[in-house]
């Protein structure tokens, strides 16, 4: 340890601070008596985790990768979502190059357009309206037939909530002329194709048949034959499933599988949950760091057509909306400074406490350790809500114990994961397995001289039911705590925002913050 003011910045995921009367609020009702007994010793304080507080449109949910991204970069920078939606509102997106580069190789080819993606509007990871807007330029650019490969959502909205999406599409295909036929007699200009749960499609912790029952639907057609998409919708949930989230592959249309000479946007722009299913696509291999070596399967057909992301989950494909270059984030300043510096997490969260920490950059700076524990093999976490909780305490412990670190964050997966689950009870275990492991190692990091920071990204496990008693699956609105845990007396401001986490922490080291780090320490003055 090279420093003598070492600091461990925990993450609760997911874990914001709700009301305490709310029936729903798993952190209360579970009652974290250790938790508690830290809200009363050590000054805490409030941040604001949503909408423009992390670059992102008005009354816009936060999430774990805009949390982290902010919090690691010290300011808060205008995230895709918004860029994307200012680039729709001023017409620049209609021009882009990529987009028209499909459209010329489907005319070219005489063959399809694909448009792939989440069907959301709560913008955690895709819009539906960038959908409606990807429609409107392949209907300029007169690239026909446009087939749409639908991804229910069932996590950042209520669970069995697709038809409203479905039925949103199926309005826009009509009000824009795309019902028609081609030529007389032939298929649509557009329509939806297939459907498939974000459990298979969107998977990011290597559970390679999920990503592949999605790619052999997108690719083969295997799927459960349906007439239209609300009819496929019904006869799904008459399998008793529990949610959109979990629905099998739906085929519409056999014949509207993604080929080599065909064109395929992918319109979520988040990273993390969308690099499985675009590696397989693309043919590329994960990046070096990644924490994945190869492709988990071997396709049963390969196909190599034009495909265009949306984000920055391809270093092969053409890229609509980049990740913007970070200079002098919290990982860059340590690792100048010669500090050591340790990142932990279960695999459901290690992208969000290394790569987007690091403003999306997925190489370890020099003096960055990462340890990795495995999550969970399970269809949800509520049949497992301690998670890798447990595994990944013990790390922590053995790290502080160690003396190697002058800087250690962790992120503990359960509130965000857990809570997606909809499943009160399991999110109340979950909030006391989480007491149960801070009750380790906030003492021991007192013990070795640590300052900790204790805090979250996000709510979700905070507010676990509607209001009309459904389960709610989704992120909240809600800000989230923020404690200083030190044998030192300190005093914290009255609010802040998730940019000032990287301030602070270079406070607590005795490190001057660089101007373009537009947050500040939210440690007030005496």
């Amino acid at each position: 340890m090279k420093t003598k003011n070492p600091v461990m910045l925990v993450i609760l995921d997911g874990f914001g601070e709700g009301k305490p009367r709310d029936p729903g609020n798993a952190p209360v009702r579970a009652d974290m008596k250790y938790y508690k007994s830290l809200r009363r010793k050590y000054p805490t304080t409030f941040l604001k985790t949503d909408s423009q507080a992390v670059g992102l449109p008005k009354k816009s949910q936060g999430g774990s990768e805009v949390g982290h991204f902010t919090m690691g970069s010290g300011r808060i920078t205008w995230q895709s979502l918004e860029e994307i939606n200012r680039s729709i509102k001023n017409k620049d997106f209609y021009k882009m190059k990529p987009l028209k580069e499909a459209a010329k190789r489907v005319k070219k080819n005489k063959s399809a357009l694909h448009l792939m993606g989440m069907i959301s509007d709560q913008a955690l990871h895709a819009h539906i309206q960038h959908l409606f807007a990807l429609l409107e330029t392949a209907k300029r650019e007169k690239a026909f037939p446009i087939y749409i490969h639908a991804i229910l959502d069932g996590r950042d909205v209520p669970e069995k909530s697709a038809s409203k999406y479905l039925k949103m599409i199926n309005r826009r295909i009509k009000k824009l002329g795309l019902n028609k036929p081609i030529s007389a007699g032939g298929p649509p200009k557009a329509s939806i194709v297939s459907m498939i749960g974000r459990y298979y499609a969107m998977d990011r912790d290597k559970n390679w048949d999920r990503t592949e029952k999605a790619y052999n639907l997108f690719v083969l057609g295997e799927g459960t034959p349906a007439k239209t998409p609300l009819q496929g919708l019904k006869a799904a949930y008459a399998t008793k499933v529990k949610s959109d989230y979990y629905v099998e592959p739906i085929i519409l249309n056999p014949k509207a599988t993604i080929k080599s000479k065909d064109a395929v946007v992918f319109w979520n722009y988040r990273t993390d949950r969308a690099r499985q299913i675009t590696w397989a696509i693309t043919g590329e291999k994960p990046p070096k760091d990644s924490g994945v070596k190869k492709l988990g399967f071997t396709p049963k057909k390969r196909v190599r057509p034009y495909f265009v992301a949306m984000g920055p989950y391809s270093e092969k494909a053409p890229v609509l909306f980049p990740t913007p270059l970070i200079k002098k984030n919290l990982a860059e300043i340590l690792s100048n400074k010669g500090l050591r510096e340790l990142r932990v997490a279960e695999t459901e969260k290690y992208a969000h406490v290394t790569f987007f920490f690091n403003s999306q950059i997925e190489k370890p700076y020099p003096g960055e350790d990462r340890i990795l524990v495995a999550s969970p093999k399970c269809p949800s976490y509520a049949k497992k809500p301690e998670m890798s909780a447990r595994p990944v305490t013990q790390k922590i412990l053995k790290a502080l114990k160690s003396e190697d670190y002058d800087v250690i964050i962790i992120n503990y997966a359960n509130g965000d994961l857990v809570g997606h689950s909809g499943n009160l009870k399991a999110a109340i275990k979950c909030c006391q397995v989480l007491d149960e492991c801070l009750e380790k190692i906030i003492p021991e990091a007192l013990k070795r001289g640590y300052k900790t920071i204790l805090t979250a990204d996000h709510g979700n496990c905070d507010e676990m039911l509607y209001k009309n008693g459904d389960p709610k699956p989704s992120h909240t609105l809600n800000p989230v705590h923020c404690l200083l845990i030190s044998d030192q007396k300190y005093k914290l401001k009255k609010k802040g925002g998730l940019q000032d986490i990287a301030p602070t922490i270079l406070e607590l080291l005795k490190i001057p913050k660089p101007a373009i780090m537009t947050g500040e320490s939210l440690i007030k003055k005496s």
